[in-house]
């Protein structure tokens, strides 16, 4: 079953996860104004911390993706509802690693939208899992 939007700011989101799931960096700032955060709410890992504006393509996104076979991960939207600005969406990413491994990771993400943009997103996921899989881990529990 597709999770169809029920107003503006889901149909953003799901527009949003369309590109990102199709590897175009460049398309993505289209989504963005200078102020737009992007924090992964994981530590020690790479992508750790808050990303703004622009940064969120140039120094985030392109390092990250550079670490998936051309065009993954996609980005599989679950579940989705949102309240005034507020989009909460579950979903699922899967792909394959540069070096073959495959990737199926869940995650958890909270937009903040106005003005058809996105203000700001938080991004949660196993990233015990993420770190494992990328040789992130020392191996220290």
């Amino acid at each position: 079953m597709a999770v169809e939007a029920k107003n503006e700011n889901e149909q953003l989101v799901l527009d949003f996860f369309e590109v990102l799931s199709s590897g175009d960096l460049e398309k993505l700032r289209q989504f963005y104004h200078e102020h737009s955060v992007w924090e992964p709410k994981v530590k020690d890992i790479a992508g750790a911390g808050k990303h703004i504006g622009m940064d969120i393509v140039d120094k985030f996104l392109a390092p990250v993706r550079g670490m998936f076979e051309p065009g993954d991960p996609k980005v599989h939207v679950q579940n989705m509802f949102s309240v005034g600005p507020w989009v909460c969406v579950e979903s699922n990413s899967t792909g394959k690693t540069m070096d073959g491994k495959v990737y199926d990771n869940d995650y958890c993400w909270v937009f903040e939208v106005s003005n058809g943009k996105i203000d700001a997103m938080r991004e949660y996921m196993d990233s015990h899992y993420t770190a494992k899989l990328f040789g992130m881990d020392d191996g220290a529990t």
